[in-house]
């Protein structure tokens, strides 16, 4: 299992860079993990477009689908010029039915996953939980039977969070706030409470990413490390694991 980080900003991109959006590969099988604003800019640096395999939505918020357009876009263009009819699956949940149903147009096809139900794609297995956040949003936990990611999409801190995410590899967190801030309100985490769900989970690794637009966001990472003592890094682009 191979994960790659395309975009790490909450809300909106800065110069050069995307919002929330992963790349998961293994054995020529490709997926990415939500298709924030700035990802069919970014993405070609590390991946052809045209060989994604599969696209797996947390929830519906722009940083987080914003870029789902062009990708439909991309594969009229693309089917059009060489004569295909390559259909690119999108998965997403339907507690908003509306925003659900545009995840199919010519060349590309809605598909549902439901909470705690496994959902395999290729080498890999999902498993989805819902988050705490102001719309229907889902943390995924994946694994390829050797290693295991967990992706907490948006949310803020909740007590079941360390036990879904126990004992993964690399934990991928939301850490929108700093250490004594209240993200509960937008339902986002702080530094304190990323370092806190990691250290109780036991998980081997940390990221820190979806990054505020404010403050010094290396201090996100030191704020982190008083309360989890193992691996944490900052989310950048082409930040990839293992």
């Amino acid at each position: 299992m191979k994960i790659t980080v395309i975009g790490y900003y909450g809300a909106y991109p800065e110069g050069e860079s995307a919002t929330s959006c992963y790349l998961l590969e293994k054995d020529g099988f490709a997926v990415l993990l939500d298709c924030g604003s700035g990802t069919l800019s970014r993405l070609p640096l590390y991946k052809a477009v045209a060989d994604l395999d599969a696209v797996v939505l947390s929830h519906y918020h722009h940083d987080h689908v914003a870029d789902i357009g062009p990708l439909q876009y991309f594969h009229i263009v693309q089917n059009g010029i060489h004569g295909t009819n390559n259909i690119l699956p999108i998965y997403g949940h339907q507690e908003e039915e509306e925003q659900f149903n545009r995840l199919t147009g010519k060349y590309t096809v809605g598909k549902s996953y439901q909470e705690k139900e496994p959902l395999t794609l290729g080498p890999f297995t999902f498993t989805f939980y819902k988050t705490v956040h102001p719309v229907p949003c889902f943390a995924m936990k994946i694994t390829d039977g050797q290693k295991t990611c967990f992706y907490t999409a948006d949310t803020s801190y909740f007590d079941r969070l360390s036990e879904y995410c126990k004992d993964v590899d690399l934990l991928i967190a939301d850490c929108s706030f700093y250490e004594g801030m209240d993200g509960s309100g937008p339902g986002h985490m702080t530094s304190e409470e990323c370092g806190k769900v990691a250290k109780a989970a036991n998980v081997k690794q940390l990221w820190l990413s979806h990054l505020p637009h404010f403050g010094e966001i290396t201090k996100l990472k030191e704020e982190a490390k008083k309360y989890y003592d193992g691996a944490i890094s900052l989310a950048i682009e082409g930040l990839s694991f293992p």
